[in-house]
């Protein structure tokens, strides 16, 4: 009779992630939660840190709740109407650094590998959902779930028609790209090297970066309708 041989029981959030991603490289959709913990041989609530910490990083769709709707509608309308790009630029400055300097502290390997390939724009890739995935990434990996639904709104405002200024020039522009890709390259690189307070340092240059933009833009009177 075969000796028995137990199963590897993974008890590292990084392991549990690994054999998740296993699984969508091959094409394979995900089981129940009960049937994905039982396959793995890992906790519950290990394996529901695992997937919570792949939505964040936008590696998996949010969980199907089905909790009553929520007032964002009715007061992300109100907050749209009652501020400006400069206002979401001021907001991001206080919160992005923090974050950065957070993820850096806190951001498990996985986490840094996709910061790492999100700082470059993939080709053909929509600029702005580049832009959104990059900062996202970050947001999750600070592992602060408070700060990053606030981040998420935040943006959510941000990219309302009735609040961005019109671009001179065109969102896909090379030379713009490049420049952006490059300080989200020095971002993440201080994030790798578990550095906070250059993490935090390229993240605020970044965001200033933008600031200027905005307000050459606004000033020129290019407010979008």
């Amino acid at each position: 009779m075969a000796a028995f041989e137990p199963k590897l029981v993974l008890s590292d959030v990084d392991d549990i992630i690994g054999s998740i991603r296993q699984i969508q490289k091959e094409g394979r959709p995900l089981p129940s939660e009960r049937d994905l913990a039982e396959q793995l041989n890992v906790k519950r609530h290990q394996l529901r840190k695992a997937l919570e910490a792949m939505r964040r990083a936008g590696d998996l769709k949010p969980a199907r709740t089905r909790r009553a709707p929520t007032a964002w509608p009715r007061y992300g309308e109100e907050l749209v109407r009652v501020t400006n790009p400069i206002e979401v630029l001021e907001l991001r400055l206080l919160i992005e650094p923090g974050l950065a300097r957070l993820a850096s502290l806190r951001a498990s390997s996985f986490e840094t590998a996709r910061i790492l390939e999100a700082a470059t724009t993939p080709e053909n890739a929509e600029s702005g959902e580049a832009d959104l995935a990059f900062h996202l990434a970050i947001a999750g990996a600070a592992r602060n779930h408070l700060a990053a639904e606030i981040y998420r709104m935040l943006r959510q405002v941000g990219v309302d028609a009735r609040v961005k200024v019109a671009r001179t020039a065109a969102p896909t522009c090379p030379k713009r790209i490049a420049q952006r890709d490059a300080e989200h390259r020095q971002v993440a690189e201080a994030i790798s090297q578990r550095d906070p307070e250059a993490a935090e340092t390229a993240m605020r240059a970044h965001l200033l970066s933008v600031q200027k933009q905005i307000v050459e833009r606004s000033n020129a009177g290019a407010f979008a309708a």
